[in-house]
């Protein structure tokens, strides 16, 4: 069981430049040596305070060695407070109680079935253009799978299918001029069907592998302005990856390794309206790390080929590049 407590504070100011002072922009070959645009005059500026309480208990119950259930609830209460300058305060509270239910059942020490079902919810704040409060999204779960093990337990699968729905969620006011400047519509119901498979484990002494495959529906279940059946904006229907790692085991160098990553995303629309596509594409990442009596030192490479790639967008306004060539390194002593 448990209590969390978070409280934001955002100040805000937007100005919008003359559409007229803004030169055509090539997304894959930008120019940014323009001079700096003029203003018009501010849009609207004010303070945003948000603050959120939530309790929440979980039990899970063994009822014999191959079948358990898991039950858990959480309630939350959100206060949102928007005073923009000039105009009035507006509150808006919201409460609500989000269930959780998990079931798993072991026909043999190397499978494992489950089910479960989980609600969510998330208060939907932002601006639109009449300053109306939006109402709290809402998201359903429901998720079956089987887990096995195979090598003695050194290597495990897992074969998932889930259906998620949300409800009065937030997309880009369809209007560009409205959008860039921060607004925001609820389109109604969005869903999303999928098929995950994943493999991890040790296939070798020191060689180790984590593969995945995705297949997401995602699209448009209800909607006012958006057509009924267009695919969710960012979301591809194949995505695949396969991680794999080798740690020298002995001698003078164990403790020494290495990895290397493939990352692939298939199309994505770029937008509600399914008005334009964003590539797929595919990205290596690589490390190198050595560890010794809870010291590690690693050097992680991000897109080793500096492939260039949109990373998501919001409508034809806001797309946005995916980070290129990256190398971070770290060092940790664990005790």
């Amino acid at each position: 069981m448990g209590f969390d407590i978070n409280r934001f504070f955002t100040d805000f100011a937007y100005f919008s430049p003359s559409i007229n002072n803004l030169p055509n922009l090539d997304i894959l070959n930008p120019n940014y040596n323009i001079p700096r645009p003029e203003f018009d005059s501010l849009n609207f500026a004010g303070t945003t305070k948000t603050q959120s309480y939530g309790v929440y208990l979980q039990n899970q119950i063994a009822f014999s060695d191959n079948l358990k259930l898991m039950l858990g609830g959480r309630y939350d209460w959100l206060s949102n407070e928007d005073e923009p300058t000039g105009s009035e305060q507006t509150e808006q509270n919201d409460g609500a109680f989000s269930p959780r239910i998990g079931l798993v059942y072991q026909p043999s020490k190397t499978v494992s079935l489950y089910a479960s079902y989980s609600r969510s919810f998330r208060q939907s704040t932002g601006f639109n253009p009449d300053r109306r409060a939006f109402e709290p999204s809402r998201g359903t779960q429901y998720e079956v799978g089987v887990k096995t093990d195979f090598l003695d337990g050194k290597l495990s699968t897992t074969l998932a299918a889930y259906q998620l729905t949300k409800t009065n969620v937030l997309t880009p006011d369809p209007d560009p001029e409205r959008a860039l400047r921060g607004f925001s519509i609820q389109t109604g119901e969005q869903q999303s069907r999928g098929i995950e498979l994943d493999i991890a484990g040790e296939i070798l002494p020191g060689l180790k592998v984590i593969g995945s495959y995705t297949y997401t529906d995602a699209k448009v279940t209800e909607d006012n302005v958006i057509p009924v059946g267009n695919r969710l904006n960012g979301v591809p229907e194949n995505q695949v990856s396969l991680w794999t790692t080798y740690e020298i085991q002995e001698g003078d160098l164990k403790g020494f390794g290495g990895g290397l990553g493939l990352f692939y995303v298939g199309e994505r629309q770029g937008n509600l309206d399914n008005s334009f596509t964003l590539q797929d594409y595919l990205r290596t990442d690589a490390a190198l790390y050595y560890k010794k009596n809870g010291f590690k030192a690693a050097i992680n490479v991000r897109n080793l080929f500096d492939t260039d790639y949109v990373d998501l967008s919001y409508d034809r306004v806001i797309i946005q590049r995916a980070n290129p060539f990256t190398i971070t390194g770290s060092i940790s002593w664990e005790f």
